[in-house]
């Protein structure tokens, strides 16, 4: 059964070297972002420059480097889903030496009450995907280690947030109303699709990640409001966020 797909008593047949020739050392710190938007900003905004590129058959997506507060940072265009923001951390991680990874994007709201106008910090994520089983034994939850660190940021900088549960899924069409109701009974705030996965291929490589969501579309309502994903997914506000937990991780 998928659940039980971890092995931790022998190696990998390969690894991200395969692919990627020798590890290297650039930075110490990557931003993930899933928007395009968001991307183009930051080459505009800084002096960026190629680190290599993340290739598949759908094509290549460049990773840059770039400075800001006297450090060197790593960004890339995350893949959405699990399986590829998950895979990709380990081949940033080879690419570039990352060991600290600041990701953010939407998510949905599974308590409205609780989540509008906020951030949500997660601070553990329900496995409702497939990779983080080959990282992590079997679990319902898995712990997101620097949510305090990420919440005492967001305090110092006097951000609005609420700290909680989130549903990992890559299956967002069935998103079933039993299953909203499970899952927001266990305290889930928002669910979304990569945390999970990420966070549990950051603890088997002892990596950090500090991950905090903007909640666009609701599922907590009578009918199914999505009004907001676009700016969820694009307002540069998160951007800003990020950069500054750079500056203090």
């Amino acid at each position: 059964m998928i659940i039980h797909s971890f092995d931790d008593q022998s190696e990998p047949l390969f690894g991200p070297g395969s692919f990627l020739g020798p590890q290297r050392h650039l930075c110490d710190t990557c931003i993930l972002t899933f928007s395009d938007v968001i991307f183009r900003e930051l080459q505009a905004r800084f002096s960026v420059r190629e680190a290599g590129t993340l290739d598949s058959a759908n094509g290549a997506r460049p990773v840059y480097l770039f400075e800001h507060a006297g450090k060197t940072l790593a960004v890339a265009l995350c893949g959405i889903g699990a399986t590829l923001a998950g895979n990709q951390v380990v081949e940033l991680n080879w690419m570039t030496g990352a060991t600290t990874f600041i990701l953010f994007g939407s998510a949905g709201s599974l308590n409205r009450a609780a989540t509008e106008g906020k951030y949500v910090i997660p601070t553990e994520a329900y496995r409702d995907e497939g990779l983080s089983y080959h990282y992590a034994p079997p679990k319902d939850y898995i712990a997101i280690k620097q949510a305090d660190r990420t919440e005492a940021i967001f305090r110092e900088l006097r951000l609005p947030y609420v700290k909680g549960r989130v549903w990992t899924t890559d299956a967002f069409y069935r998103e079933t109303r039993n299953q909203f109701e499970a899952r927001r009974s266990e305290g889930c705030l928002a669910v979304e699709m990569e945390i999970a996965g990420v966070e549990a291929v950051c603890d088997f490589h002892g990596f950090a990640l500090y991950a905090f969501l903007a909640t666009g579309d609701v599922l907590d309502a009578p009918t199914y409001e999505n009004d907001a994903l676009v700016s969820a997914n694009h307002s540069l506000d998160k951007l800003q966020i990020a950069l500054a937990i750079a500056q203090r991780v």
